[in-house]
């Protein structure tokens, strides 16, 4: 992974993520392909952007009875993706039975857990019955993430240097909710700029439509990269 920007290929249609996919290179960075885009273009388009041979961020953020999640990421990662996820609220069995189940592999995807939305406010996040603050919370959910052997977590990057301190050196942080600094902060709360992020500990930055929103995305590409 020499980039640590993942894009976001939060497309409407597979012709428009593939137009994008031919325009940059595995060097430049790495793709997450979420919930809109797997549902129209399903198992065989994450199979043809893998066989060009980029790193693939399957973000379907599994969350289900701890059997129904281990049989969704053995299914993710036979289609030969870098990383996949799962909500770390699906608790403690759920998460150790996916590990295990992965771990079982002779190259498993990277198994990454998502503990606060970024979208979500302070506010919101207490009124789906969570205590406490933002930052406590996802630390909490981290925690358990780590000790259950997830690979790292999703999380905002205002939060990443006290997961980072409370965890290791080899436990992942992915962080959306980046935005240089012109752009828009679209649906998202909690936010840093990429130089910022990586400064708090992120490892890789997940970044949508300051890229692909924008008039010349390679441009906005690589001026990001610049930035890390």
């Amino acid at each position: 992974m020499p980039s640590k920007i993942i894009v976001a290929l939060d497309f409407p249609s597979s012709q428009l993520a593939l137009n994008f996919v031919e325009q940059v290179s595995p060097q430049d960075c790495a793709l997450k392909i979420g919930k809109e885009l797997f549902t129209i273009g399903g198992p065989e388009l994450v199979k043809k952007i893998v066989n060009k041979g980029f790193a693939v961020f399957l973000d379907l953020k599994f969350h289900d009875i701890p059997n129904t999640v281990a049989g969704a990421c053995r299914a993710a990662a036979d289609l030969g993706v870098w990383m996949i996820n799962v909500h770390t609220s699906g608790g403690r069995k759920m998460m150790e039975t996916a590990a295990n189940q992965l771990a079982q592999l002779e190259s498993p995807p990277l198994l990454i857990g998502v503990t606060i939305l970024t979208s979500l406010s302070a506010t919101e996040i207490q009124e789906v019955g969570f205590s406490g603050t933002p930052a406590e919370n996802v630390l909490r959910l981290a925690k358990l993430a780590h000790h259950c052997g997830l690979d790292g977590v999703v999380c905002s990057p205002l939060e990443a240097s006290i997961v980072k301190e409370a965890t290791s050196a080899q436990f992942k942080l992915i962080t959306p909710g980046v935005r240089p600094a012109s752009a828009s902060l679209d649906d998202q709360n909690r936010v840093m700029t990429p130089t910022d992020a990586i400064q708090a500990g992120a490892h890789y930055l997940v970044i949508g439509r300051p890229i692909t929103a924008s008039d010349n995305p390679l441009q906005s590409l690589k001026a990001i990269n610049n930035e890390c």
